[in-house]
């Protein structure tokens, strides 16, 4: 492992700006990202296309090992379509939350994951990062802040895409996937071993980042 290269892994709930975060601290370090939610959003997408039941866990991991995903300069295609913003709605996310519950679909998309472990250096976001994926990340994060916080968060950012959203709504949708990712059998949503917590909700996106790439800096050091 001491030859690879260095993962920072930051976890945390929906919405909790830990993806912003991640791209951030990636692009400061001119490490590769990964958006490990991506990965289930497009098996969700992937799986509604197929008309495969989100419940069934042994065809859902078939169809995720037969997808041909990549990313390129900032698009995210799945079998050389761009699904950027189709993997975005939140119909696909809900999707997600209930396949990222099965083991087989956690499994068929380990291998996918690790492969963007390369040189210089790998920023991975996620549930279970620092827990399951790189257990032996240089830094471990978990990026919160409050469901009232994130579920406005997520508002502001929908309506500014003029898709008309409600804050209850929202909020309630946020502390059900709580509850389901916290909960689940398969890698649930936890603060890691060695992790260090980052409460965000008074913090602003430049403060979070300087706060990820000081922690590093530290531990590189």
């Amino acid at each position: 492992m001491k030859n690879l290269p260095p993962v920072i892994a930051i976890d945390g709930p929906t919405a909790s700006g830990k993806g912003t975060v991640a791209s951030l601290v990636a692009e400061k370090l001119g490490f590769h990202y990964l958006d490990s939610g991506a990965l289930y959003r497009l098996v969700a997408l992937a799986s509604q296309n197929a008309s495969v039941d989100p419940q069934n866990g042994p065809e859902l991991g078939i169809l995720a090992k037969k997808l041909a995903i990549s990313f390129k300069n900032g698009q995210i295609l799945l079998n050389s379509e761009d699904v950027t913003e189709a993997i975005r709605k939140e119909n696909i996310g809900l999707r997600a939350s209930v396949i990222a519950l099965h083991p087989e679909v956690r499994e068929a998309l380990m291998s996918v994951q690790h492969s963007f472990r390369v040189a210089p250096g790998l920023v991975a976001d996620g549930r279970d990062m620092a827990s399951v994926i790189f257990p032996e990340a240089v830094l471990k994060v978990f990026l919160t802040a409050t469901a009232e916080a994130r579920a406005e968060r997520r508002y502001k950012q929908l309506i500014a895409k003029g898709i008309s959203a409600k804050l209850e709504n929202l909020l309630h949708d946020l502390q059900e996937r709580d509850a389901r990712d916290s909960s689940r059998g398969a890698a649930p949503l936890l603060v890691a071993d060695g992790a260090k917590v980052l409460e965000t909700s008074e913090l602003s996106i430049d403060q979070a980042v300087k706060t990820v790439l000081d922690w590093y800096q530290s531990k590189a050091a």
